[in-house]
């Protein structure tokens, strides 16, 4: 009956991920691409880390029960139009995301395995990176793992577009939908991404490299406003294409900005969107 009250719904956006208490990656990078891009953000915190420009100095896991508790009190009452996964320390916490992915039949979801920090700190057990693969891979949309992240899924190390052509379709095999191969450890001044798909599609997206310090947050922003554009009705193409846009604008926008004494945030309001309106089913 409420419903009948209301003529719009905004679109909104889970983010189930590690919270980082310097705020430039994580839970707190996604909230801030959320609203910036114009969505509705919600959160399920799967771990407490204690970190800033300079590094991560501790992790802490969420209990199960708390992030399950989280995911059902959102998808409940105010179920979500995309997901976005980040930090899953622990197999458990893989488990308890993948049950729930079930459970709600949640579509347009982001995974980025956040496996290590930037700054090289483990964030998530080796038996979980094994888990990611077999009860994640399949059921989620796409994959974003940058090329230290495929390089391990894969077990070699990727140097080349050659080796990221490799990667891609072992990643598909090993049960991904979808692959957003993140090139921008490759060396030479251009950044090169692939997207491949189970139904074929193939694109090289190349760009002329952006030099910055401040890279702190880059993959959890760009997943995030993956979702953030799928959840505003865009293909999975169209969602890659404008993620990287939104990415790259806050690259630039935050390249000469001091935050801390090593590698700073984004700008991610450099161009913040007014909240869209959906119509209500």
């Amino acid at each position: 009956m409420i419903h009948k009250l209301f003529k719009f719904e905004y679109p909104r956006v889970l983010s189930i991920a590690g919270s980082d208490s310097g705020g430039g990656a994580g839970i707190q990078a996604d909230l801030k691409t959320f609203a910036a891009l114009g969505c509705y953000g919600m959160s399920a915190i799967t771990a407490l880390t204690a970190q800033n420009t300079l590094g991560v100095r501790a992790v802490h896991g969420v209990p199960q029960e708390i992030l399950r508790d989280q995911i059902d009190a959102v998808a409940q009452d105010m179920r979500p139009h995309a997901l976005k996964i980040g930090m899953l320390h622990s197999p458990e916490a893989v488990q308890t995301v993948a049950m729930a992915i079930d459970r709600y039949s949640f579509l347009n979801v982001v995974l980025d395995p956040v496996i290590t920090a930037s700054s090289g700190t483990s964030l998530t057990e080796r038996p979980a990176v094994a888990a990611l693969v077999r009860e994640l891979f399949r059921r989620v949309t796409v994959v974003t793992p940058n090329l230290d992240e495929a390089a391990l899924l894969v077990g070699h190390p990727l140097d080349s577009e050659a080796s990221m052509e490799l990667a891609a379709q072992q990643l598909l095999a090993m049960g991904a939908q979808a692959v957003l191969l993140k090139g921008g450890h490759l060396a030479g001044d251009r950044v090169c991404d692939l997207l491949v798909t189970r139904s074929g599609e193939h694109h090289w997206m190349r760009a002329p490299r952006i030099h910055s310090v401040n890279t702190h947050g880059t993959g959890c922003t760009l997943s995030s406003a993956m979702a953030a554009h799928l959840a505003l009705g865009a293909s999975l193409f169209e969602a890659v294409q404008a993620a990287r846009a939104y990415v790259r604008a806050a690259l630039e926008a935050g390249a000469d900005v001091h935050t801390g004494a090593g590698s700073g945030p984004l700008n991610h309001g450099h161009a913040p969107q007014a909240m869209h309106l959906k119509p209500l089913p």
